[in-house]
This record gives structure tokens, C-alpha cells and sequence, in this order.
């Protein structure tokens, strides 16, 4: 049996008739740049997450510049960020010229360890950048708290977490800003590079528009050095369309996770916590996860070995991420905390997401769980 780590095709293909249409609908309008397609996405989307404005950009990257732009963040400027995550969310400071300082990761839920942060700031700080990393939410009621002692703002890193929730409040609504992508593996995933911006605030929204457009108030008249982060209108007609299933995409996303959790918390030498061989993710009591990854930690050195075996058996499987942002190159000359980071050095050698998607049977569940309790007894 082949397993993939995840298959778009087979989710788009059940409504293909759907996104036909509105591919048709782009095709005969010649609208292809923002317009009511666009803007009909922006309005559905920002009804979704509870915030008042949707902006759509060209990528979940894009998302994040664009928030740090608008907050005028740049050399001198300091912004708290977890050592592990995607490249982007350390990326955009930098580009920008600020200081990325490292945040330590907790084991449990792979987010950002909240109980470091007060530690880190210094009258430099300006933003913390929480990522809800793998579908889960990160403890916001703490973050918050910081923040609102602080006057630091928060931008919140959703590219893998739309439709998770903190409390009964989807994720995104909760800082300055929140960022999402909908690159095609997410749990709204478009058809390319595509991305959105959420915020409350009318003012940083109007500007947020205007950066996204060259820094262009109107035709050729330019307030800021901004940037061409527009979204095209065929993934916003798109994603559109398959905004009206994300729902389910989630519920079964969640019910896989269930699936490979109840049968592999069974197998002698997996489970929840940290006396386990293999350790199964969580989710925290207070959040609902969208699983856009189901990521096992194996300890004592055996993650490449068991990826080597699942490579073999021909299912899907990938390390994210082998390298804490906290030691990638690129970072040493601009940014603080490295020394500080143990926990994120932990995980990225002992991290591993199996296949995870809505689409997935159960017999393909059970060949990955039947596979992984092979690969225990050979230990």
C-alpha cells in the first residue's frame, strides 16, 4: 500500500464541478486583479475568524511583511518569535532590519513557551509573534496578558491554523493582527501562493491596503514604500468556494487524529507523555485543534530511523522542522536568545508528521499504525 503525507488532488477533485464555476466566473469577467471576487473572499473570511477586516495577500509570507510594515517595525526595533517554526515568521523581521529574539518552545504542544516570554522583552520589544504551530493554539490568555501589560502588540502566525480555537475563539482574532496562508497542504488550501490579513482596527486596515498596493492611496499617488501583496482573484474565487467545506475538511481531520491516537496509544511503548518511545500529540484542554499536521516526537535518537522504515513502506512522512530557526544561518548577526534555546533543539530532532488529511481511510490509517508497531518491535 502507498500512503501519502497528504493528497490535494483527491480533495479537489470532489468539487471540481464547484471550482469550475468559479474559475468560468473569473475567465469571463477579465477580473483579475482584486474586484468583487476578491472582496467577496475577504468579507466571507473576516466573517469566519469574528474580526472586521480581511485583507487578501499573495502568500501567508506576505501576510506577515505586510503586519510588520504596517507597524512600522525596522532597525532598532526588537520581536519576540519562537525558535521553532516556519522560516517565514523569523524571515520578515529580519528583512525588515529588526532583531528577531528566540523564544524557547514547549514540549507538549510545539507552540511558543509563554513562561519565557516576560523574560525576553526589553524597551526595544514592539511585537510578539505567537505561531499556532501544526493546527493547535498557543496559549493566548497568557500572551495577552503580557502584552496588554507591556503595550507590545501582537501578531498572530495562523498559516497552519485556520479554524483552530483558544477558548471558543477562533485563532487570529485575538492580536493586532492575524496572518494566514492558503498554501495547498493547509486546511484552506488554494491552488498556489495566497494568504490574508485580519485585524479590528479600521486605521492599521486602510494602511494595510494601501501597502499592499505599491503604498498607493490612489492611482500614482504613493504614501509609503509599500509592496505588490495583492491576492489574485482566481485563488480568492476559489478559495471562496472551498471555504464552505473547510468545516468538514477539519471535522475529518480531526476524527483521523482520534482514529491514530485511540489504536496507537495502545501499542506497549506509545503514548502521551514523556516515559514513551514514541509520543502522540495532545490537545490542550482549552483549544480545538485543527491537526493540519499529526506530529509524533521520538526520543533516544530513533526519528530518522523510523522515517527510513516509513520511507520504505511507502508512506508519507516529513520532518518539520530540522533546524530551530534559532540556529539557521542566515539569523547569527540579527538576533538574541540563542543560547537559550533547548527545548526547540529537542524537538527538531525528535519531530515527525505522518499522513494527515481530510481524505484519508482507515485501512491507510491502519497500514501507517500497523507499520509503526513493526518498527517498535524491531527496536
Amino acid at each position: 500500500m502507498q500512503v501519502p503525507l497528504l493528497d490535494i488532488k483527491q480533495q479537489n477533485s470532489e468539487i471540481y464541478d464547484d471550482l469550475k464555476d468559479g474559475f468560468d466566473r473569473i475567465f469571463c469577467s477579465g477580473q483579475f486583479i482584486l474586484g468583487p471576487e476578491v472582496e467577496a473572499f475577504e468579507r466571507n473570511f473576516a466573517a469566519l475568524i469574528g474580526a472586521k477586516h480581511g485583507i487578501g495577500v499573495s502568500s501567508g509570507t506576505d501576510a506577515l511583511l505586510l503586519a510588520l510594515m504596517v507597524l512600522e517595525i525596522g532597525p532598532g526595533d526588537e520581536v519576540i518569535s519562537p525558535a521553532y517554526s516556519f522560516f517565514a515568521t523569523a524571515s520578515c523581521i529580519s528583512r525588515l532590519g529588526a532583531t528577531a529574539v528566540w523564544c524557547d518552545t514547549s514540549a507538549d504542544d510545539f507552540n511558543i513557551d509563554t513562561a519565557r516570554i516576560e523574560d525576553l522583552i526589553s524597551e526595544r520589544t514592539k511585537i510578539i509573534i505567537p505561531v499556532h504551530l501544526f493546527g493547535q493554539a498557543a496559549a493566548m490568555d497568557n500572551i495577552l496578558n503580557i502584552c496588554r501589560k507591556k503595550n507590545i502588540h501582537i501578531i498572530e502566525d495562523c498559516a497552519q491554523a485556520a479554524g483552530a480555537r483558544f477558548d471558543g475563539q477562533q485563532v487570529g482574532g485575538f492580536g493586532t493582527f492575524g496572518c494566514y496562508s492558503f498554501f495547498p497542504s493547509k486546511n484552506l488550501g488554494g491552488f498556489g501562493d495566497a494568504g490574508m490579513l485580519v485585524t479590528n482596527d479600521d486605521e492599521l486596515a486602510t494602511k494595510a491596503r494601501i501597502l499592499r498596493m505599491h503604498g498607493m492611496s490612489k492611482q500614482y499617488h504613493h504614501d509609503y514604500l509599500g509592496g505588490n501583496f495583492r491576492i489574485d482573484a482566481l485563488q480568492a474565487a476559489m478559495l471562496n468556494t472551498k471555504m464552505s467545506h473547510m468545516a468538514d475538511y477539519i471535522e475529518r481531520r480531526r476524527s483521523n487524529a482520534a482514529y491514530y491516537s485511540d489504536a496507537m496509544s495502545k501499542i506497549d511503548g506509545v503514548g502521551f507523555d514523556e516515559s514513551c518511545a514514541i509520543i502522540l500529540p495532545v490537545e490542550k484542554q482549552r483549544n480545538f485543534h485543527t491537526f493540519n499536521q499529526y506530529t509524533l516526537r521520538l526520543k533516544s535518537g530513533k526519528r530518522d530511523e523510523l522515517k527510513r522504515f516509513l520511507d520504505e513502506k511507502n508512506i508519507g512522512c516529513q520532518i518539520y522542522y530540522p533546524i530551530p530557526l534559532s540556529d539557521q544561518k542566515c539569523f547569527i548577526n540579527n538576533s538574541k536568545g540563542k543560547e537559550n534555546i533547548t527545548v526547540a533543539k529537542q524537538l527538531a530532532l525528535e519531530a515527525l508528521s505522518i499522513p494527515m488529511f481530510p481524505e484519508l481511510s482507515s485501512g491507510q490509517m491502519d497500514y501507517v499504525i500497523d507499520s509503526i508497531a513493526k518498527f517498535l518491535k524491531r527496536l
